[in-house]
């Protein structure tokens, strides 16, 4: 399995819009994507108040691809969060420990 931890901070000032997106769409997308085991979202908090995240854990490479595309180490970017978000980062890792 792969895990892939994606994270976000958003532009100044732009801390509601995307929250509203992460609950609203983002959680619900990748909750229902075909191939992940599972999804942890990570919400602001009062001392980061611009940084979200995601664990997610995918079946395989395949699935992941079949979702991204090939270039799987580059952040899928859906177009309503592009204008929210000032940075992202993406890293993937085997799990391990899992049966």
């Amino acid at each position: 399995m792969i895990m892939r931890i994606f994270q976000v901070t958003t532009r100044p000032g732009k801390e509601a819009a995307f929250a509203e997106f992460f609950h609203g769409t983002a959680i619900p997308l990748m909750k229902g994507t075909e191939g992940i085991v599972e999804v942890l979202p990570g919400a602001a908090r009062a001392e980061s108040p611009r940084e979200f995240s995601f664990v997610m854990v995918w079946r395989d490479l395949d699935a992941l691809k079949a979702f991204v595309g090939e270039d799987y180490t580059t952040p899928h970017i859906d177009p309503a969060e592009d204008e929210l978000v000032e940075s992202r980062t993406i890293r993937h890792y085997d799990l391990v420990g899992q049966a």
